[in-house]
This record gives C-alpha cells, structure tokens and sequence, in this order.
C-alpha cells in the first residue's frame, strides 16, 4: 500500500472510530432513558437481537458483505450455540447495569475487560503475561474499586452485571477471533449468525420471563414512546456493533483494544455531560485510574510483542 493509499486507510479508520464514539455514546444514553420509563432489561435485549436480525440481511446484501459460511452441524453446535449464549447474556447483564446504576460507573466497570482477557486466557490456554500487564491489570482492578468504594448510587446488581458482561465479553472476544479464524467466515456475517441464534434460542424465555408481566404495564408516555424508544436503540445498538466489527476488522487486535479504552471514556464523558449523573472527586479519580490502567495495559503488551523473542 502506497502513502496515498496508507492516509486514506487511517482517515477511513479514524471516521469510523469517531462514528463508534458517538453511536456507542447515543445508544448508552437512549438506553438508560428507554430503561427508566420501562424497567424490562431482557426485553431492550430481546430487541436489540430482534434489530441485528431484521437489519443486517438487507444491510450487509446491499453493502454486498459476502454470504454467510455455512457451518458444520458438530461445530455449529459446538462452538455457535455457546457463543449465541454468551452474546445473549452480555446484552442482558449491560442492560441491567445501566438500568441499576449510572453509565459512567457502568463503563468504569466493564473497563475490567483486559483483567478478565487475561485470566481467561490463562485458564483456557495456559498464556502466561508479562509482568508490566500484570501491573497494568492491578492499576485497573485499583481504580474500578475506588470507583466502587465512592460511588454515590452503587448497586450491588449492577455492579455484579457490570462484572460479569466484562467477563462474558473477554470470552466472546477470545472464541469469536478463534471461528473467524478456523472458519474465514466475514466479521459482519458471525455478527448476524450470532444475533439470530440467540434470538431463536431466548424467546421462549423472554415470553416466560416478561410476557404476563407486559401484559399488565403501563410505561410512563404510553406505549407508543416505549415502541419509538425501543426501536431506536435496538438500531442504535446494531449500528454501535457493525462499527466495532468495522473497526476490528482494518486494525490489529492491540489497536482495537486502545480504540475500545478511548470509547469508554467518551461514553462516559457523554454520560455525564447529557445525564448529568453526580460523582464525587475521588469518584472521577477511580474512573481516571482505571482508564489509565486500560491504556498501560495496552501499551504493556504492545511492548511484548515487539520484544525479539530470546535465542533457544
């Protein structure tokens, strides 16, 4: 690729983080109003997968996105179906985070996504980090706790959600680069693969879980509001993962992960500039730490792989 070639390819990369930002910043905020008006996260989630599902066959057709891989039954089942559970439960427990406790603690949280990285694969795959990572990931775990320790609306649930869509991210991550790998399935396909299985797979339980209890609400604005705010972010939500996937796709793997720290923190600044959420001094120093620990984690490990490996 030419110089020419090299600067429009980082003006490409650089409009697509900056429309991340945003989106991702819009969706979170419209999330947190669509769940203040109609407590029913496994609903917002069931949504959302309802949107990748309608959306991405006419979008990816006209953007002419090749046609999905077809799988193997064992592997399907093997590998699909478990990752489907694992997206499924992620957009719940980020929906119940941000329903329980300001976006910006909720984000402060879900900046644990290395931590867990790092332990998963260590469990799964026996990789070992060097130990400035293990600094970083300490400086992280330091600052999510003095943001907990200050926060003024803390919620042991949504902490807990938080938590646990960090680490159900951190295992989509690791097994979703492994199938695109294995497979050479398109980025944007496994996206849609992935929304329609956990749709098919979860509606009996939403049905179970919020049907009777639909029934009888009565959201504040009236059923017409809650329709318009749901569609909205189910399409917000669509858009935030084609651009991430987007992203992910020109850059390295180290490169999203520094993109993905920035967007944290425009989304927080967004929260708290648009919901005007209150947070104490020591507050904003643990969100600042932390994300400090997002980017020495990145930097830790932009080190490693740069370093020769020694002579056997």
């Amino acid at each position: 690729m030419g110089l020419q070639g090299s600067r429009r390819e980082a003006l490409a990369v650089a409009a697509l983080c900056a429309a991340w930002y945003a989106v991702s910043s819009a969706s979170n905020v419209l999330g947190k109003l669509v769940l203040t008006d109609f407590p029913f996260p496994m609903t917002v989630t069931m949504a959302q997968l309802l949107a990748i599902v309608l959306l991405s066959a006419p979008a990816f057709g006209a953007a002419g996105v090749r046609r999905e891989t077809d799988f193997p039954r064992a592997y399907y089942w093997r590998t699909l179906v478990p990752l489907a559970f694992a997206k499924f439960l992620t957009t719940v427990c980020s929906q119940v985070s941000i329903w329980k406790v300001p976006i910006s603690y909720a984000h402060t949280v879900k900046a644990t996504t290395p931590l867990w990285t790092a332990a998963l694969a260590r469990l799964l795959f026996g990789e070992r980090q060097p130990r400035a990572v293990q600094a970083a990931l300490l400086l992280i775990a330091a600052g999510v706790g003095v943001a907990s320790a200050t926060e003024l609306h803390f919620d042991a649930l949504g902490l807990g959600a938080a938590l646990a869509a960090a680490a159900l991210l951190s295992l989509q991550h690791l097994y979703s680069k492994r199938v695109m790998r294995d497979t050479g399935v398109h980025h944007l396909r496994l996206l849609q693969a992935l929304g329609r299985l956990a749709l098919l797979l979860f509606l009996p339980l939403w049905a179970w879980s919020d049907g009777a209890a639909l029934l009888g609400a009565a959201p504040a604005g009236g059923w017409a509001r809650v329709g318009a705010l749901l569609a909205g972010d189910g399409a917000l939500a669509w858009l935030q993962a084609v651009l991430a996937f987007s992203v992910l796709s020109r850059v390295s793997p180290l490169a999203y992960a520094v993109a993905s720290a920035a967007k944290r923190a425009a989304v927080v600044g967004a929260s708290l500039l648009l919901l005007r959420n209150p947070a104490s001094p020591l507050n904003v120093a643990g969100m600042a730490l932390a994300a400090g620990g997002v980017l020495a984690y990145n930097r830790a490990k932009l080190r490693a792989r740069e370093r020769p490996a020694l002579p056997v």
